[in-house]
């Protein structure tokens, strides 16, 4: 008998077995202490659940750049809302305007003031409407594939529809439809042939040319007589002048980017072969 206790010597099997536990003192001492989820080794801390939401709390939360779950999901209905921005709207309502402003324009015959005074306000919504539409896509980045398509589209079926009522009740004569919804198809074709060389820019002139053409037939739709009706015929003669002129101009400009765009590429060609 050495008159040491048990107890102090540490021979009772119990501590032995307490010392040995897995979450003992004594062992994380000897294989090094292990961080819990906050970080912490000396105190042990709550668990933090694995599924829980991303939180500075949670030190699972991901802070490498990508972005959360469902992200995609959120772009693709914030791209899927943008389709519904002012500017679309702007356009799908001019749009909706033609066939009102067809129905009003050969109301009660076609030749009743009344009725064609109506077709005008509806006209000049859809010209005006135009005007802001493509400046507010530009100016706050709302630009849509949906706006590129269906403005040009809306800007000739509205004109295009005027056009084909005047001539129908003989107040504007066939041939002078035909110069302009000719020139602005031809123009829009021209613009898809040579889309692989470069963007033909819109002009000052052809900016004119549409205002000019947006005033003549205003002027027409509305059933004037005297003096106006005198004045109209000036200002479409105009607007015809600046239709044929734009449209030559815009043909020598696509052909010259034409010529610009085969030379760069046979110098690119050329380049690559040495």
């Amino acid at each position: 008998m050495t008159g040491i206790p048990a107890a102090a010597a540490g021979g009772s099997s119990r501590a032995r077995a307490a010392a040995s536990a897995p979450g003992a003192p004594g062992t994380a001492a000897m294989s090094g202490p292990r961080p819990d989820r906050t970080g912490a080794t000396g105190t042990p801390a709550a668990r933090i659940p694995d599924d829980a939401p991303d939180s500075p709390d949670n030190p699972d939360s991901p802070d490498d750049g990508r972005p959360p779950r469902g992200g995609k999901l959120t772009a693709a209905a914030v791209n899927q809302a943008s389709l519904w921005n002012v500017a679309n709207q702007l356009t799908m309502l001019r749009l909706v305007l033609v066939p009102g402003f067809v129905a009003l324009m050969l109301a009660g015959g076609g030749y009743d003031p009344a009725w064609r005074s109506l077709a005008w306000a509806a006209f000049a919504v859809a010209m005006i409407t135009d005007l802001f539409d493509g400046h507010l896509a530009r100016t706050y980045n709302l630009v849509t594939d949906f706006g590129k398509i269906a403005d040009p589209i809306a800007d000739k079926a509205i004109m295009g529809a005027a056009l084909i009522c005047l001539s129908w009740l003989g107040d504007l004569p066939w041939w002078v439809t035909g110069v302009i919804l000719g020139r602005e198809l031809g123009v829009t074709l021209l613009r898809f042939l040579v889309i692989r060389y470069g963007v033909i820019p819109a002009s000052r002139g052809g900016k004119l040319k549409t205002l000019t053409q947006g005033v003549a037939v205003g002027m027409y739709v509305l059933a004037l007589t005297g003096w106006l009706a005198t004045l109209r015929f000036w200002v479409m003669a105009a607007a015809l002048v600046l239709t044929v002129v734009t449209g030559l101009d815009y043909v020598r400009q696509a052909v010259l980017l034409r010529r610009r765009g085969i030379a760069e590429r046979r110098a690119a060609a050329v380049e690559a072969e040495r």
